[in-house]
């Protein structure tokens, strides 16, 4: 028993929920529908809704759904359901067996649950994560930092900006930026080309002038005080000086998985976040962990069907329905694949045709002629298909699950592989 310090209150609930992002509130609006007792959701940041606060473009849903609707409609329905979403409150740590302490408004809490659910989301690396040289001055923001400047703060964030990316998550910087009233003088990437359709990089080209270089590095960060500008190199030796007065890092997003890695849970090597079953199991009995804090990163909706799914998952548990349960197979993802999730099927793995996993690509492979992912396990092929279209390092596969009750929950690891079209 760990001994707690002096005025700090204890608790118990039913189900308690670490991260109100739209897998947290997802899960906790299913949980608190069907009566499953006391469903208490725990945000550190002072508004629930997670990361869609502040993105105000659209595709949240539907197309025209902007981020911050998005997270007002999931934290409304959590609350009618009869969650508790409590904001502005810290978990720190995980002493016990579904156990947290928690400080916040009332003080310091420990709070023990039948069910702990992790739903924590991802970060992007900051500029001193990437290893970039050069002085320290400010003007150098991250997509996240963005957006929350320009969209909940209203902040000024420069005239002149570099954009480093070209996946989904860096359009979305150039909105913002374009919106601020900042011009974006450049936009570089190390790969070949953009990882978003060509519609969406043609518009931003050509419609929006912002130009965009290809296997290019930013070798240098400028400027004493404010930013003056970044050194470039590129892939034929060439360098370049850009003037600038705002940085913007974009993607390259890992799993919050501080409190997971804290409470000892074991962790995906590949994704950085827990490793979990199709249930969203980890290996400690009753906790849970669902969302981005396993995949950094997907879309919200994505991230808000797991939610779905791993509340179903806490209910069988709640009702002792759920047996003592044991990781099965493992599932190893291959190069050019650089992970799969979940990463791992249970001893007892339901033959369920709505099973899905996401695998991601470390490398863009063309659309020509379509690559072919094949998933076996001990020399056996449990289920092969056609990839349509382009594989893009900023997007993920969606890989259907009905293979899985062709596994074998005592057999070997389950090998995918993604072998790219011949020419």
């Amino acid at each position: 028993m760990v001994r707690q310090p002096a005025g700090r209150r204890t608790r118990e609930v039913d189900v308690l929920i670490v991260g109100a992002g739209p897998a947290g509130l997802t899960a906790a609006e299913h949980l608190a529908a069907a009566d499953c007792g006391t469903v208490e959701v725990l945000e550190r940041e002072r508004q629930a809704g997670g990361v869609p606060r502040h993105c105000h473009h659209g595709g949240f849903g539907t197309p025209w759904t902007s981020g911050p609707r998005f997270a007002a409609a999931r934290s409304r329905a959590a609350t009618e359901a009869g969650a508790v979403v409590r904001t502005s409150t810290t978990v720190t740590g995980i002493p016990e067996a579904r156990t947290v302490d928690v400080t916040g408004p009332h003080g310091l809490e420990r709070i023990t649950a039948r069910a702990l659910v992790l739903a924590t989301g991802a970060r992007e690396r900051p500029r001193a994560a990437r290893l970039v040289p050069g002085t320290r001055p400010a003007g150098i923001l991250t997509t996240g930092e963005l957006q929350q400047a320009v969209h909940l703060y209203g902040q000024y964030v420069g005239r002149r900006a570099v954009v480093v990316g070209a996946e989904p998550v860096a359009y979305a910087a150039l909105d913002t930026l374009r919106r601020a009233g900042v011009t974006v003088v450049v936009q570089l990437t190390e790969l070949d080309g953009p990882q978003v359709p060509p519609l969406r990089a043609a518009d931003a080209r050509l419609r929006h002038t912002v130009p965009l270089l290809t296997r290019t590095t930013l070798t240098e960060v400028l400027g004493r005080g404010r930013l003056t500008g970044v050194r470039l190199r590129h892939a034929d030796g060439r360098t370049a000086q850009v003037p600038c007065d705002t940085l913007v890092f974009t993607g390259d997003f890992v799993p919050e998985a501080e409190l997971a890695r804290g409470a000892g849970l074991r962790l995906d090597r590949a994704t950085r976040g827990p490793l979990v079953d199709t249930a969203f199991r980890t290996d400690d009995p009753g906790v849970f962990a669902v969302g981005n804090v396993l995949h950094a990163a997907e879309p919200a909706a994505t991230a808000a069907a797991e939610g779905h799914t791993a509340a179903a998952a806490v209910r069988r548990l709640l009702a002792h329905e759920d047996r003592p349960h044991a990781f099965g197979p493992r599932l190893v993802a291959a190069p050019p694949l650089r992970w799969i999730t979940p990463g791992r099927l249970p001893r007892d793995a339901p033959a369920d045709d709505t099973l899905r996993f996401l695998a991601r690509a470390a490398e863009p492979l063309p659309a020509r002629g379509g690559a072919t992912l094949t998933v076996t396990q001990d020399g056996c092929t449990l289920h092969s298909e056609r990839v349509r279209g382009p594989v893009r390092t900023g997007n993920s596969l969606e890989i259907t699950g009905t293979w899985v009750r062709n596994a074998a929950p005592d057999g070997g690891p389950i090998h995918v592989t993604l072998a790219a079209p011949r020419r």
